[in-house]
């Protein structure tokens, strides 16, 4: 048997598994593509994680484009963020062209144009179901997080929290929490000295200039009511396959403070909503993040550990999670070894740097007699890719540089018209989209400070008219005093000149 022979083989047995499997395309040796040798990812261990990786312009957006067309195919759910634009175009099927019909016939599989059910949401004031959350929801240790608080700060944030939760003061948005904190350093701070101790001035300072600089990023549009229901991500159609749901990001790339803020909150949420899934044949959610690079290059050391613990758990709620980047080590080393699945398209060379960081990527995959993986790495051309999974039983599955196939849906974005034609049809936009401003922190606690000015206001009137009555009492009891010292005084001088008449009259 020659070496393709036994490789094909070598591919065939250790991509062939019981339960469903997504073929993403066929192997490839030498340069060449072997033809029927498909490289598969078994369904059940899509909840396992991966990494999509390689450099501007090789095939990672449509790779991702394939998983998520695939899995929706297999009625699994499907959250995609759209950073560039370019993935709202699964909603349409694919045009055709003669290099997909060549590609696909290299590879052994058939090609079939089709849309698939698309949901359009975004956390700005573009077109879509709007994504909202509150800062309840948050917590005060996540929202400790996210502002990168001290361990002072953190402290205070917490007596917030827990100062609200027993005055039944909702914190909703932003401005709730600033008014909350404004009101425990001025007017209610004898009252919160009294319940949970002296809050520092500076501290509270320091707290209000961190929420200054994320609502500068947006967070204010972000927090709010109605807040998303994660439940809604799980949607199926009439036809049974998984909904698409894309995050339009495209107007947020420079604000990854704003970005990170969300996905923690939505994987926060996931996790203590989602019920243990145990072991199960397909995942319940897959989450995509194209350039998860955001997520991390502006967060501090204790918002990665949140990030590490929850992908760490959030797999056994049968939720897998996707990061597409540019290179592995965009991603925290915590984090990478996480994930199960690594497509790895190609790597550029350009500096002393480049090479070293293509030889750290080169040790994360399995070692193959049929491959020099750094070699590989930097040779693949446009829509090759290393590709490594994890079998059923959860073993890494052979090493192979893969020919992927290409997408069913268009690889471009929707115009104008397609994308409010997708948002008129939406059963989501009418739940989430008009803005909801219900009494909460802020309202009550400016009509608590009103009403306790108005009252000030009265007792100190009410001590003035009191001053004004015993002064002019006092004015009057003057003025009486002296009438009556005239009066005397008058009486006596009249006495004495009397008395002085009546001597004369008598002599």
């Amino acid at each position: 048997m020659d070496q393709t022979e036994a490789f094909k083989e070598h591919i065939i047995a250790g991509n062939t598994f019981k339960g469903e499997s997504i073929a993403v395309g066929a192997a490839m040796l030498n340069g060449q593509t072997i033809t029927g040798a498909h490289v598969k990812i078994p369904l059940k261990t899509m909840n396992r994680h991966g990494l999509i990786a390689g450099a501007t312009g090789t095939g990672k957006t449509k790779t991702l484009q394939v998983l998520a067309e695939n899995l929706s195919e297999k009625g699994v759910p499907v959250l995609l963020m759209d950073m560039k634009g370019d993935l709202s175009g699964i909603a349409k099927a694919s045009p055709g062209h003669p290099k997909i019909d060549e590609r696909h016939e290299k590879i052994g599989l058939p090609f079939e144009a089709k849309d698939f059910p698309v949901e359009l949401l975004t956390l700005s004031e573009q077109n879509g179901v709007r994504l909202r959350a509150t800062v309840s929801e948050f917590g005060p240790v996540l929202f400790s997080r996210i502002l990168d608080a001290s361990d002072a700060q953190a402290g205070i944030i917490a007596i917030l929290f827990k100062y609200c939760d027993d005055k039944s003061l909702p914190l909703l948005d932003l401005n709730d929490f600033k008014k909350v904190l404004q009101y425990a350093t001025d007017e209610g701070s004898e009252e919160i000295q009294e319940l949970y101790g002296r809050i520092s001035t500076s501290s509270a300072g320091s707290i209000l200039r961190k929420i200054v600089q994320l609502e500068q990023q947006g967070a204010d549009i972000f927090f709010g009511e109605k807040s998303f229901e994660v439940n809604d991500l799980m949607r199926l159609d009439e036809n049974g396959r998984g909904k698409i749901n894309i995050i339009r990001l495209t107007d947020i790339q420079d604000r990854p403070k704003l970005f990170s803020t969300f996905m923690l909150s939505l994987l926060a949420e996931i996790y203590s909503t989602f019920p243990e899934q145990g072991d199960s044949d397909q995942p319940e959610l897959v989450i995509f993040i194209d350039e998860a690079h955001l997520i991390f290059q502006e967060a501090s050391k204790a918002l990665h550990n949140q990030i590490e613990s929850i992908v760490k758990l959030i797999r056994s709620k049968g939720v897998g999670l996707y990061f597409v980047t540019q290179n592995p080590t965009d991603v925290p080393d915590g984090v990478l070894s996480q994930l199960g699945l690594k497509i790895q398209h190609a790597l550029r060379a350009f500096t002393a740097k480049d090479r070293k960081a293509i030889m750290l990527t080169a040790e994360n995959y399995p070692i193959s007699e049929y491959y020099d993986t750094t070699e590989v790495l930097t040779s693949l051309g446009t829509g090759e890719a290393l590709v490594s999974a994890l079998d059923e039983k959860g073993r890494p599955t052979p090493l192979a540089a893969t020919m992927m196939r290409a997408p069913m849906s268009r690889m471009d974005i929707l115009s104008q018209s397609e994308i409010e034609q997708i948002n008129r049809k939406s059963a989501l936009i009418p739940k989430y989209n008009d803005n909801i401003d219900r009494e909460s922190a802020y309202e009550i606690l400016n009509a608590k400070i009103k009403k306790a000015e108005t009252e000030e206001a009265k007792e100190k009137a009410k001590e003035e008219r009191a001053t004004v009555k015993r002064s002019s009492s006092r004015s009057s009891s003057n003025t009486t005093e002296k009438a009556i010292i005239k009066v005397l005084t008058s009486a006596t001088v009249i006495r004495g000149v009397l008395g002085i008449l009546n001597k004369m009259i008598k002599k």
